[in-house]
């Protein structure tokens, strides 16, 4: 089954194409632009390098939450109208699950983090055990010391746009913390598509008018200054 997927939860934004487990072609930036600009460019320069196009693509994936409300909402947005006049399957999977997806061939606990502002963090735990991938528990906002408080002194790898973050502010009290080798430490379109495939592969998948983005939090909407 081959799979395009769209990772634009963070700063970073990624597309993928992958046909099962095997990655055809991935693009990755993390240049600061927003996705408005370059997720589509990048789909369309994958495809075409790959000498594929929209008609050899079997379903679609994407980044569904947690995440930047922009972000999301671009990713979601493009992925449904890729999608919706082929009527061909989607699938939006968790932001923190797909990081810890593409850390695949690793072992051992995965902290996965975003930074939800506030002294907050978008997390959840998994482990890497024989090569399965267990989730710990659910996706939620949490505090950096409530974050610390549970994991102790526990091996943890950190991923996502927050790992940076959560290794400076929480070593004193959680020495166990390793941070991701850096070309796994931001969030992949890759990811994604590992995240998708078994509930694409069994049929599970949506169409696109029913795919939507999942958000921990309201989007924040700042409130006019009193004269």
């Amino acid at each position: 089954m081959k799979i395009l997927s769209f990772e634009s939860s963070a700063v970073s934004a990624s597309v993928a194409l992958t046909d099962g487990v095997r990655l055809i072609a991935q693009s990755f930036q993390n240049c600061g632009l927003t996705h408005s600009r370059t997720l589509l460019p990048m789909a369309e320069s994958l495809l075409a390098g790959c000498g594929h196009g929209l008609q050899d693509v079997d379903a679609f994936a994407v980044a569904a939450g947690p995440g930047s409300f922009t972000g999301l909402r671009i990713g979601v947005a493009t992925v449904k109208g890729l999608a919706y006049p082929s009527g061909k399957p989607c699938a939006g999977v968790s932001t923190l699950e797909a990081m810890a997806r593409g850390l695949e061939g690793l072992s051992g606990p995965v902290c996965c983090v975003m930074d939800a502002r506030g002294g907050q963090v978008y997390n959840a735990l998994f482990c890497w055990k024989n090569g399965v991938l267990e989730r710990l528990c659910e996706d939620r906002a949490i505090r950096l010391e409530e974050l610390a408080a549970e994991i102790g002194e526990s091996t943890q790898i950190l991923v996502g746009d927050g790992a940076n973050l959560c290794y400076t502010k929480l070593t004193t009290t959680c020495p166990g913390l390793r941070l991701a080798p850096p070309h796994l430490r931001y969030p992949s379109a890759y990811g994604v598509a590992m995240a998708a495939l078994p509930r694409l592969e069994s049929g599970q998948g949506v169409c696109a008018q029913d795919l939507d983005a999942q958000y921990l939090r309201p989007p924040y909407v700042s409130q006019p200054k009193k004269k």
